[in-house]
């Protein structure tokens, strides 16, 4: 175990631990002493009808869903819901590599799947809240992995879900980028296997992959526009790079990072149907409204389209943004007006 303030209650603000005891894992192996963050806001209403599950994204915590996708003025408004944000397992805040004792710690932290993170959530939700149906599951990213996960597993139990930015299943496209960008951490000389002593150790290989994150994760407009002066705020493209980008990566802990993209190379609903993508969206009960960003390089919007086609009686709404995949963190106001609209849609539907 080693200390990392950025995933501590001074930067993620308050979270609650739920204890999960020994949550055994789609891979066979067993997280001993798993922990499940979370937050809650609102109350929850006599019949339970009004819960909302909200998940988290690669790199992303409670912490940033907290502050631009909820709150009054917002679709998710706890004033409305009883809404829950959960990080996912091996994100930082929950059960992670750097927060774990030995024997599990560090480069021996076990390998998780996006069905382990929704067969915790569900634990939560179910034994600690007693909630049997959910009015909504949303996300973005790896949180619309999460979505299309629970959509599938817990078809029942989903009331409507919106994964935005996300697909049912990883794209080769993917596999091959995120493999760039583990070799990028990895390939520091400072990493020792995983067994660092600080996460800024490994910081040459954190940067560099800050860098090809910059690549596909803003637009080609972004940068042809120079948007990182309009809508970031930042002087150069050199400025952008270090002030914004090597910035947010640098304080997270580079095992976490490689935990979620083991995730992220692997999600795969299909495998609920023996590789069958159409026999598993099939499964899905939900209200789905699948909401792609535009200009998005990680998950194109006809990426999302044709998932949208065998998922019965889905939603389309297409998020213009030409942030690209980054507009997730809603840097621009126009962002968030569309998403409580659509969201706002489906709650009505």
């Amino acid at each position: 175990m080693i200390e990392n303030l950025y995933y501590a209650p001074a930067t993620q603000g308050d979270f609650k631990l739920y204890d999960l005891g020994n949550l055994i894992l789609e891979s066979g192996e067993t997280l001993r002493g798993a922990k499940l963050a979370y937050r809650s806001f609102g109350s929850l209403n006599a019949e339970k009808s009004n819960a909302v599950l909200v998940t988290t994204w690669f790199s992303g915590t409670g912490k940033v869903m907290q502050d631009v996708y909820v709150g009054p003025g917002h679709a998710l408004d706890p004033a409305r819901y009883f809404i829950v944000i959960v990080d996912q397992l091996g994100g930082g805040v929950s059960s992670s590599p750097q927060n774990t004792p030995g024997p599990q710690a560090m480069a021996k932290f076990p390998k998780l799947g996006i069905g382990d993170d929704v067969h915790a959530q569900h634990r939560l939700l179910t034994h600690l809240f007693g909630i049997e149906r959910l009015a909504l599951v949303v996300g973005g990213s790896m949180g619309g992995q999460q979505v299309y996960e629970w959509a599938v597993r817990y078809p029942d139990m989903v009331e409507r879900a919106a994964p935005i930015a996300a697909t049912a299943r990883i794209s080769l496209h993917q596999q091959v980028f995120v493999e760039s960008l583990k070799e990028a951490i990895t390939s520091d000389p400072r990493w020792n296997g995983g067994w660092y002593g600080c996460g800024l150790d490994v910081r040459d290989g954190m940067d560099r992959m800050a860098r090809l994150v910059a690549v596909l994760g803003w637009s080609t407009q972004f940068y042809q526009e120079e948007r990182w002066r309009s809508v970031i705020g930042m002087s150069s493209l050199d400025d952008f790079v270090n002030g914004v980008m090597k910035a947010y990566f640098e304080p997270m802990d580079p095992n976490v990072l490689l935990s979620e993209m083991h995730k992220w190379q692997r999600a795969d609903v299909s495998r609920h149907a023996g590789g069958d993508l159409a026999k598993a969206l099939a499964r899905i009960s939900a209200r789905m409204m699948i909401m792609p960003i535009s200009h998005d390089q990680f998950f194109p919007p006809q990426e999302c389209e044709a998932d949208s086609v065998l998922v019965p009686g889905a939603l389309l709404r297409v998020i213009q943004s030409p942030e690209g995949h980054m507009g997730l963190n809603g840097f621009e106001p126009g962002y968030m007006k569309q998403v409580d609209r659509y969201l706002s849609e489906l709650f009505a539907a």
